[in-house]
């Protein structure tokens, strides 16, 4: 595959990385398998797949977060070419939240129920930027103000139950950015957000990246948050990445089954079409597969597809894809 989506200097590279995991009966398994891509400086970058696909222990891995039971197997997470999985844990926690920092999509758990808004948020400016007294206070109430929250002072004595989903996900975001990280990781942000929320908490971190250039990570079920999020899109699939490349260009051509099944699935407004489904589920973590792991849902699948794991391979400048069927000379026209 190229060894880049852009020529752009990257702020983050991830190369090859495998995870793998300890199971109950002793056995491990792995649950992301040489997954690679780039982020370029101040660029965005969609990991989008169905929930086990491997979206979210990628980001851990990348923060060093994995639970005790994961581990990395092979790879290297470069930030800005310091590799990450070298870094030890107090170094690590050093660089979270400085250099590089993550939104979770759930605020109401990656909020302390216990302690005012301000405590929490006081923390990155005391621990990364050596704030003390009244300077903090400024910062805080800044910070808060720059992600358009209401009563920025007053929002500093309150707890989180006192705040709104949507609320409290801009307090996130507010201690995320607070370090002034050169990646931002947002993990299904919107996901306990209702629709209008979501739309608005979408634009504000638009508006973020855009004044402060920090990279993006966008993880989601959704293609169409990603369409409209990101320049480019990492496709992933019981571990794997399937696809990647330009937004645009694998929406107007997909060029693997599994991308082209999400994309119709995807109702279209004012248009009256008949919505496709993945038949069946992603497989077991544990299960060993000879063949391409989306070949037991997918409907153009041959021999081959089941004796045989595809290679990932070029589809043209910044773009690949992993199935025997869209190689040149196959027969899937997605």
């Amino acid at each position: 595959m190229p060894d880049e989506l852009t020529p752009q200097a990257a702020a983050l590279e991830v190369s090859d990385l495998t995870i793998s995991v300890r199971l109950r009966s002793g056995a491990s398994a792995k649950v992301v398998d040489g997954v690679s891509f780039r982020v370029p400086a101040g660029g965005s970058v969609g990991l989008v797949g169905e929930s086990g696909s491997g979206k979210t222990m990628t980001s851990l891995a990348i923060m060093g977060l994995l639970p005790t039971v994961a581990k990395v197997e092979t790879g290297r997470v470069l930030l800005q070419g310091d590799d990450l999985l070298r870094k030890r844990p107090g170094e690590m926690r050093r660089l979270r939240g400085s250099r590089i920092c993550m939104v979770l999509q759930d605020p109401m758990t990656a909020l302390d129920p216990s302690f005012t808004i301000g405590s929490q948020l006081a923390d990155p400016f005391r621990i990364h930027r050596g704030m003390r007294g009244e300077d903090i206070e400024r910062a805080m109430v800044a910070s808060l103000e720059q992600v358009h929250l209401p009563a920025a002072r007053h929002r500093l004595r309150q707890y989180p139950h006192q705040l709104s989903g949507g609320m409290r996900q801009r307090v996130t975001s507010a201690i995320a950015l607070a370090g002034e990280p050169a990646v931002l990781i947002a993990d299904e942000p919107t996901t306990a957000l209702d629709v209008t929320t979501q739309a608005r908490y979408l634009q504000l971190l638009r508006e973020l990246q855009a004044k402060t250039g920090f990279a993006l990570i966008l993880i989601a079920h959704d293609l169409m948050i990603v369409r409209h999020m990101c320049e480019f899109v990492v496709v992933m699939y019981a571990g794997e990445v399937v696809e990647q490349g330009p937004v645009e260009d694998i929406f107007r051509a997909p060029g693997h089954p599994y991308t082209l099944a999400l994309i119709e699935s995807v109702p279209v407004i004012g248009e009256s079409v008949h919505l496709e489904s993945i038949e069946g589920q992603a497989p077991d973590i544990s299960e060993v597969m000879p063949g391409c792991r989306f070949a037991p849902r997918c409907r153009f699948a041959r021999e081959v597809c089941v004796s045989a794991p595809p290679a990932i391979t070029p589809r043209g400048p910044d773009r690949t894809a992993r199935c025997f069927g869209t190689e040149p000379g196959g027969w899937v026209d997605a």
